[in-house]
């Protein structure tokens, strides 16, 4: 985190407006911008400073990141109760919000093994109350374009660019056949609204939250995606019982709220099947941002989750061929890099 003052004679144009904004939104002539929070694609944030209380400034650059799907997901979300930042000014065109400052760490620096249960149960909360949205009829869908981009990112940025594995044939064959029962299983659960990164890096504790941020990129999908992404995440890798737990807690109270679930053993191995569906597609993001976007400390989750994928894989049959080519291909691959220094 940056703690450089965004200065008003910045050669920087985008910086300029932005604290030129800021300052006229804040009716103060004297404030100044310091950087928030680093996001993974465009957006950015930053903190004010001066004579009034703090605000955060959202910037999503126009032709870089459109503001207005935010927008709509957040008047979408706060009508339904869900605990989102409040919006205090705003300039669509521009890209421009100032937000209330939700003030300290968000949950993913806050967890901690005593702390888990009652902080996830908060989150669980919010959960359900998106869930049970209604979703608008132009919303997007987490279906079979989004799946199979999500199989090819593993497959075009972490297998071929990061690794530089070439599959053999069978072996192909046989990962697209996980792949295709993975997908299979996404599509065959009930669907709600998703988040798609409810995670607790994306959960601010506030004492009527978490609220919930980067919401943006909601669909229709897989009830399952939400609570697994909450549970396995890039910040702490918790013991299965304590997961499965979790992932029963979050049934019971989900079918209490009346949202459509299989019984208990099902669920569970919905969320696992969902879980390695998205580490399969987040070791492909975090390849992608390093070699696109040359944010190279994604790479510092892999081990995370391709442990992940080490927990879960021995439970389900099914998904043998991909323990295959993880012990036979992805390991050594990852552990010829590592001696290489790479």
């Amino acid at each position: 985190m940056s703690s450089s003052p965004d200065l008003p004679d910045a050669p920087d144009l985008r910086a300029a407006q932005r604290l030129q904004w800021a300052r006229a939104a804040l009716d103060d002539a004297q404030a100044t911008l310091q950087r928030a929070s680093i996001d993974a694609g465009w957006r950015s944030y930053w903190r004010s400073h001066g004579k009034g209380a703090s605000r955060v400034l959202m910037d999503s650059p126009p032709g870089l990141e459109d503001v207005r799907p935010w927008l709509r997901m957040h008047a979408l979300l706060q009508q339904g109760g869900v605990r989102v930042p409040a919006i205090l000014a705003q300039d669509a065109e521009a890209g421009l919000l100032l937000l209330e400052d939700l003030g300290g760490p968000t949950l993913a620096q806050t967890l901690d093994a005593a702390s888990a249960d009652a902080q996830f149960d908060a989150a669980l909360g919010q959960l359900l109350r998106l869930q049970a949205i209604a979703p608008p009829p132009a919303l997007g869908v987490f279906g079979e374009a989004l799946l199979q981009r999500d199989a090819g990112l593993f497959e075009e940025w972490f297998l071929q660019r990061h690794l530089g594995l070439t599959l053999h044939a069978a072996e192909r064959d046989a990962l697209h056949a996980v792949q295709r029962e993975l997908m299979d299983n996404a599509l065959a659960q009930p669907r709600v609204l998703v988040h798609r990164d409810f995670m607790p890096r994306n959960l601010m504790p506030v004492a009527d939250g978490p609220a919930v941020l980067d919401f943006q990129d909601c669909v229709l999908g897989p009830v399952a995606y939400d609570p697994i992404s909450l549970f396995k995440d890039t910040t702490v890798s918790w013991p299965l019982a304590r997961v499965d737990a979790w992932l029963a807690r979050y049934h019971a109270r989900a079918l209490q709220a009346g949202i459509a679930l299989p019984p208990l053993a099902q669920f569970l191995r919905d969320a696992d099947w969902m879980g390695v569906q998205r580490h399969l597609k987040n070791l492909g993001i975090f390849a992608r941002l390093n070699y696109r976007d040359g944010k190279a400390w994604y790479l510092d989750n892999v081990p995370r989750f391709i442990g992940y994928l080490d927990d879960v894989l021995p439970r389900h049959p099914q998904l043998q061929p991909l323990a295959q080519l993880l012990q036979t291909r992805i390991k050594p691959a990852l552990a010829q890099r590592a001696a290489a220094g790479a």
